[in-house]
């Protein structure tokens, strides 16, 4: 009869299987810990990207808060820059209409002043003819300006002078003029100043005028 003894070899198989279960709770150990950390890297890039967004809202808000805050000093801001574009507007208006005409007259008797003129022509003018050249020299306080008025872009012109030359320097002046032309001298009279006794002589002038 034979016997043979198998415990040996139960012995070492339990062992082998102990081994294996160690393994393998081992490998899910660390799959699991592998899986956290991709996880929690996953989330720590969300958190960030939800932060960057949420700072960028925050930025938009206030500045939306501060031109909220700011409208009405923004509002008259604006008015007030509205008002001087109008009042420039208007301005260089008037100084292109019937305006510029009695500027241009003001500039006329303004010493050291003269005509508004293309110097081409002033200086074309001084070579053909000399003496319709307006005098620089002229003592503009010899003469005064009563009365101006215009209608239809006709302008009549009173005043005093001390004589016919004042009279000829101003005529001379409003025929060079941009804005003035067709000048003409009316009739003139002499006459004395009741308080002053200097002899004056008391002209009209007509011309029509450009704007």
């Amino acid at each position: 009869m034979i016997r043979i003894n198998l415990l040996p070899q139960k012995r070492e198989v339990r062992r082998d299987s102990g081994q294996g279960w160690l393994v393998a709770v081992m490998l899910v150990t660390a799959v699991e810990v592998i899986g956290l950390v991709l996880y929690h890297q996953v989330k720590l890039g969300e958190l960030n990207k939800q932060k960057a967004v949420n700072s960028e809202l925050e930025s938009q808000a206030s500045q939306i808060e501060s031109t909220v805050k700011n409208h009405e000093q923004v509002k008259k801001q604006l008015e007030g820059l509205r008002a001087r574009e109008e009042a420039i507007t208007k301005l260089q208006t008037a100084r292109s209409g019937p305006t510029a005409v009695l500027l241009e007259l003001a500039r006329l008797l303004t010493e050291g002043r003269g005509p508004t003129v293309d110097p081409d022509r002033l200086a074309q003018l001084s070579k053909d003819n000399p003496l319709a050249v307006f005098n620089a020299g002229w003592d503009v306080r010899r003469l005064w300006i009563n009365a101006f008025t215009e209608h239809d872009r006709v302008v009549k012109i009173d005043g005093y002078a001390r004589d016919g030359e004042d009279v000829s320097e101003l005529a001379r002046r409003l025929n060079l003029s941009n804005y003035y032309y067709e000048v003409k001298l009316l009739p003139s009279v002499r006459e004395v100043d009741a308080k002053t006794k200097v002899d004056l002589m008391k002209f009209q002038l007509q011309a029509k005028v450009r704007y």
